[in-house]
């Protein structure tokens, strides 16, 4: 059986088979199995998850059970003969800025003669709305984006394709339990309304984001695409994996604060062309996933079934812990993997990430992969 991905974990995803309708599955080792067939509940038999996690935190732990008392005698399909699509309907796509190294790295390559974090940034998790419609499962080919980028050295703007194409390995949280407008997610009630999680790689073109990002911050340098796994982790195989926070000071205030522990231990791999090129640790995020959902919702913006949002990238304190190239390369001035700085056309790169399990082992949270065809 494929290591981490045993019956602690059964991650969710949506998989066809020849020209079938797709339909909800859960992977065992190196197969599928079709939750519809198994369970019989109706959801499943859907092209995407976002039915099933309509139901509620209560089904969730129901057919999880079913599932994991059914699958290791249940009729399955093997990974190499199935297509996996998308496997929820993206409601919303909302980006944070949550890791600590990250935020200081960036802000000293991009404010060298100012102060690295903003006065905010300690005080409230950071974010900026996305582009739904442009998130794409694991292994569609990414397209170079053009823009408008403007260096140091250059009177006015241009407009082309980027040319510090950029990565970012991140966790993404998918919300199952909506709300209605008006009403406040506390960090409590985190599981009630967060489905699973999945690796997440937000491509960023960093030419463009630095000539567009002031005043209002990420826009085209950014919604060209977001790649997310085909296979979303279940917030309850991730129990093993509760970890606390590094610390936050000062504290939060009073509706952002979290009983502990409130992080998680998972550790990602950045895999450059085939070569492991970072290793950044999830636990070392300084605002947890609990407190970003009660920030997005505090103004009394409303939660939809399939919400997707990210915590930003991962990175650690060591150089080979950060997760983008414009750390690794510190703005393309330290050349890192054989003199690369940012990616080039043809480049293939696959986020995973690993987690502590239920019998002392580790779950497998899938990998997202994607590689760079050049600009249109």
């Amino acid at each position: 059986m494929s290591e981490g991905y045993g019956l602690e974990h059964l991650p969710y995803g949506v998989f066809s088979v020849g020209g079938d309708q797709p339909r909800v599955g859960v992977r065992l080792g190196d197969s599928v199995i079709d939750a519809h067939r198994l369970t019989g509940h109706a959801e499943l038999g859907a092209a995407s998850l976002n039915p099933f996690m309509a139901l509620g935190p209560l089904a969730w732990r129901e057919v999880r059970e079913e599932l994991a008392a059914a699958a290791a005698d249940a009729e399955s399909v093997p990974l190499s003969e199935v297509t996996m699509h998308l496997p929820f309907e993206v409601a919303d796509y909302v980006d944070f800025y949550c890791s600590l190294q990250h935020a200081t790295n960036v802000g000293k390559i991009f404010r060298p003669d100012g102060e690295a974090l903003l006065p905010n940034w300690r005080h409230l998790p950071v974010g900026y709305h996305g582009r739904a419609g442009t998130v794409v499962v694991s292994g569609t080919d990414v397209q170079r984006p053009a823009g408008q980028r403007k260096t140091s050295d250059e009177e006015t703007p241009t407009f082309g394709p980027s040319r510090r194409l950029d990565i970012e390995a991140e966790l993404g949280f998918v919300v199952g339990s909506p709300t209605q407008m008006g009403q406040r997610v506390s960090t409590g009630d985190f599981a009630e309304h967060v489905f699973g999680v999945t690796v997440l790689n937000d491509w960023s073109a960093r030419d463009i984001q630095a000539w567009e990002y002031v005043p209002l911050g990420p826009f085209l340098g950014k919604s060209f695409a977001t790649s997310v796994s085909a296979w979303i982790t279940p917030l309850q195989a991730l129990e093993h994996a509760r970890t606390p926070l590094p610390g936050q000071d000062p504290a939060p205030l009073e509706h952002l604060r979290v009983d502990e522990p409130a992080g998680y231990d998972i550790a990602f791999e950045v895999e450059l062309n085939g070569e492991v090129v970072s290793r950044p640790p999830y636990a070392a995020m300084y605002w947890s996933p609990a407190q970003m959902l009660a920030h997005m919702t505090s103004n009394g913006a409303s939660l939809r079934t399939g919400d997707l949002y990210a915590s930003g990238t991962v990175s650690g304190d060591e150089r080979d812990q950060r997760g983008s190239f414009l750390e690794l390369s510190w703005g393309g001035k330290d050349p890192f993997a054989d003199g690369r700085t940012f990616l080039e056309d043809g480049d293939v790169v696959t986020l995973r990430a690993t987690a502590p399990g239920v019998f002392d082992g580790r779950i497998a949270l899938g990998e997202v992969t994607g590689r760079v065809l050049p600009a249109n």
